[in-house]
């Protein structure tokens, strides 16, 4: 089943939504999010693949029949133009959106963006991109779910993951046996349609083969001419002790593989920890609550408190009341990584106890008699307050008359 998100969520429009509807949704996250205004920004630049890949789909009425009604992104699977199973690349996804919005409309007037001005004859500011060159492939991200004493101690851990890769069959090609690139028909080779607009000559990438001057007369069954299939494997890695929840983990080069040559993407663990049954984390530090006997917790003594590392004693002083805490220092989680060590923090819960013997309770009886206001100060001190609570409501009533 595919992980990629639902197209008409992508786009953030109704299924169903006309044509300009979803071209208009487009633009505004193709502009927002175009690796030209947001350089280096490798998040921004899936969002623009992703945006493009999904309006590629809505905007086809054939992709789209196929997609509402072969259940989403898996309709796909074996590859359908260029929104095939294994993702579609950045050239492919540039070249969409200059077909679509390229010259002067590109990025919005006569402002524009560095890689737009190649659009136009004699204003070029540095040489076009090679849209048939190597290119890096996408990042990739997957949750990973951990027990409570695999995040704090760390584990060694090995897990499947489909990702895109060169399709066996035509060896990432896109072409069938017997079958090749040939130069596009349209543009004959050249990945650019040349049209006049006014007083400019406006330079746009051909629609056909969009930019890359190359066409395939018979693709490949297995990948749909895509030359990219989902292929799974499994990876090993070392977790590192003291991660929390939403932690993230790069690995370099295992992510989507490059494009004719080019180097694989990085893959990003989010890591997903669940609740310990008598441990609560909160950063570095760890938090337990631990019942004592009142009798304990009125003499003083000693209890044994669980931590992460086995049973430590702690000292109670006499007169501990309910909800105290006691922290002990360095026995929190150990990160490593930066060489800190978080406190355990006890919170003392007075325990009641239960399924008392005559005996017992006749004692207890005879304890609950020799104690007055002196020994319960808090006691004492609520009685003084609603007496005084009570004078001043008489008060009241006496001046109401």
């Amino acid at each position: 089943m595919s992980t990629k998100r639902d197209c008409y969520e992508v786009l953030g429009v109704a299924k169903t939504a006309s044509v300009d509807e979803i071209k208009k949704a487009y633009r505004k996250l193709a502009m927002k999010y175009h690796p030209d205004r947001n350089p280096g920004d490798k998040e921004a630049e899936a969002k623009f693949k992703e945006a493009t890949e999904a309006y590629e789909v809505l905007s086809n009425p054939e992709k789209r029949k196929l997609y509402d009604q072969g259940g989403g992104w898996d309709a796909f699977e074996h590859g359908f133009g260029g929104a095939g199973g294994g993702g579609m690349n950045m050239n492919d996804a540039r070249s969409i959106f200059e077909a679509l919005f390229g010259g002067l409309g590109g990025m919005g007037g006569g402002g524009g963006f560095g890689g737009f001005s190649e659009f136009f004859t004699g204003g070029g500011r540095g040489r076009a991109r090679d849209p048939n060159g190597p290119e890096e492939g996408g990042d990739a991200r997957i949750e990973m779910e951990l027990s409570f004493e695999e995040a704090v101690f760390g584990v060694h851990k090995e897990f499947r993951v489909t990702l895109g890769a060169d399709c066996p069959e035509c060896n990432g090609t896109g072409a069938s046996s017997g079958s090749k690139r040939e130069p596009c028909p349209d543009c004959h080779g050249t990945g650019q349609r040349v049209t006049s607009n006014g007083f400019f000559q406006v330079r746009q990438p051909c629609a056909r083969c969009h930019g890359t001057g190359q066409f395939i007369r018979h693709p490949c069954r297995r990948c749909g001419g895509t030359g990219r299939v989902r292929s799974p494997s499994t990876i090993g890695i070392n977790i590192p002790a003291g991660l929390d929840d939403g932690s993230q983990l790069r690995l370099p080069g295992k992510g989507e593989a490059g494009y004719r040559g080019g180097p694989a993407g990085d893959l990003y663990l989010v890591i997903r920890v669940r609740p310990s049954e008598i441990f609560e984390r909160d950063g570095l530090d760890i938090h337990c609550m631990v019942p004592i006997p009142f009798h304990i917790a009125a003499n003083g003594g000693s209890v044994n408190v669980p931590t992460l590392r086995g049973d430590v004693p702690l000292a109670i002083p006499p007169g501990t009341t309910h909800g105290r805490t006691f922290p002990l220092r360095g026995l929190g989680v150990v990160d490593k990584r930066h060489n800190r060590t978080g406190d355990h923090i006890v919170h003392v819960a007075i325990e009641t106890p239960t399924g008392l013997s005559k005996n017992s309770r006749d004692l207890l009886a005879a304890f609950g008699a020799s104690i007055n206001e002196s020994n319960q100060p808090a006691l004492a001190r609520l009685r003084r307050q609603a007496e005084a609570f009570q004078k001043r409501r008489a008060d009241l009533e006496a001046k109401a008359r």
